[in-house]
């Protein structure tokens, strides 16, 4: 079977013929190809065909498809443990060296997904203030939980609704909502809600309106606010976690969050989630405090063995963010280079391996309402002209791409030519 003859058959089986919306590229006159293999930063699909990939899984493998010791580590542990949904050494292992190598995690507790953290982080949060309510921001995506789902980025950005159906408006009354960046609007929540505000949940650099990093002194106003009203900050770290920094976002600001959540990285490309933060929080956790929050396959040994393996690698190879920050220069520069000769607009706003090219008139983008004022027409065509030069990319304006440690100046170089003969 080709691509199209698996993709159409899918469909009978699958809604819109995928396991998650943005695979489908809807809004595109093309298919998604249907991928077979992976090594390092290739991907292949089903007829063959060859692709440079800046996708990664979404971000989690910055060490390329099918890294060798992360493999090894599966196959090992594959051999002697699958699951038992019991307490393992792996697990003891995993937790102890996150805590001992990224700040402000005393404590920590395995899940299985980014959405699955963020939503018990959340729970959490409301058990330990006692309050109800809780503060995003327009454009950033904690995951599929129904009070996160209100003017979210990621696949609910790129399918043009406000959020989605099957959520009862008392599920989402206690989810407030304010700018990102803008200080005034945070203020203004405060001083309305403050008192009844649990926690403040932000992608400190987000990633699912595209790549917008966070003002410092907004972050620091956050914290002000937190603390004069007695409510958490939680640093929503499932894709910039590990990644812009091997410490994560957090360490690229002076602020210090009370929760943080993790995923994507963390798991060495295997289904993983966690929350960790001050251990006097992190003790209202069910069996030893009063929020109950379980999960039958948390902790699997198969994903501990190949996080550890993959944050120990990364931990102990800080070259690896070095090179990732070089070639993400020399690829910042190259588009902005080609833009100006093709004369088309855009910004690109990048942190570490993760970036976004915008196509707009706009000299920054900021906030989910420069995103949404983007050209997503342009980066359509954009979009189709590059997997046709066999550059793997997001199927949205509003994603991120992705950087690791086996992309090489050849494979950055490829991708600005691919982009110079874009003729918008």
């Amino acid at each position: 079977m080709n691509n199209n003859e698996i993709f159409e058959a899918s469909k009978k089986y699958m809604p819109g013929g995928v396991n998650s919306p943005v695979r489908a590229y809807n809004g595109f006159d093309i298919n998604p190809p249907i991928i077979k293999q992976g090594k390092g930063v290739r991907i292949y699909d089903e007829e063959g065909n060859e692709y440079i990939d800046f996708v990664l899984a979404w971000g989690p493998l910055i060490l390329g498809h099918c890294d060798e010791d992360v493999v090894e580590a599966i196959s090992k542990t594959a051999c002697n443990a699958i699951a038992f949904g019991a307490p393992t050494r792996l697990e003891l292992e995993l937790s102890k060296f996150i805590c001992e190598t990224v700040d402000n995690v005393e404590m920590i507790r395995m899940v299985n997904s980014g959405t699955e953290a963020t939503m018990s982080a959340v729970k959490l949060a409301r058990g330990y203030t006692k309050k109800s309510k809780i503060l995003k921001f327009s454009g950033c995506y904690h995951g599929h939980f129904e009070g996160f789902l209100v003017e979210a980025g990621s696949g609910v950005l790129t399918a043009g609704i406000a959020g989605s159906a099957g959520i009862p408006s008392e599920t989402v009354e206690n989810t407030l909502v304010a700018e990102y960046n803008n200080i005034e609007s945070i203020r203004k929540v405060f001083e309305e809600q403050g008192d009844n505000i649990a926690a403040v949940i932000i992608e400190p650099v987000a990633g699912n309106m595209g790549v917008i990093v966070a003002k410092e002194e907004f972050l620091r106003e956050l914290r002000v606010l937190c603390d004069k009203y007695g409510a958490l900050l939680i640093f929503d770290e499932v894709m910039s976690g590990f990644r812009v920094a091997y410490k994560g976002a957090q360490s690229l600001f002076g602020v210090k969050p009370d929760l943080v959540t993790y995923a994507k990285i963390m798991g060495g490309g295997l289904p993983s989630g966690a929350y960790g933060g001050k251990k006097e929080i992190m003790q209202m956790l069910s069996p030893i405090g009063p929020v109950y929050q379980a999960g039958t396959m948390s902790g699997n040994p198969i994903v501990m063995a190949a996080g550890l393996t993959t944050l120990k690698k990364l931990y102990e190879n800080p070259m690896i963010y070095k090179h990732i920050e070089e070639i993400g220069d020399r690829l910042e520069q190259g588009i902005k280079e080609a833009s100006k000769e093709n004369k088309i607009p855009v910004v690109i706003n990048r942190a570490g391996g993760m970036f976004t090219i915008f196509f707009t008139e706009k000299e920054t983008i900021e906030s989910y309402a420069d995103v949404k004022n983007c050209d997503n027409d342009r980066f359509k065509r954009y979009f189709i002209h590059m997997i046709k030069k066999g550059i793997n990319m997001p199927p949205s304006q509003f994603e991120a791409l992705f950087l690791s440690a086996k992309h090489s100046s050849e494979d950055i170089d490829k991708f600005i030519e691919a982009f110079k003969s874009f003729e918008g």
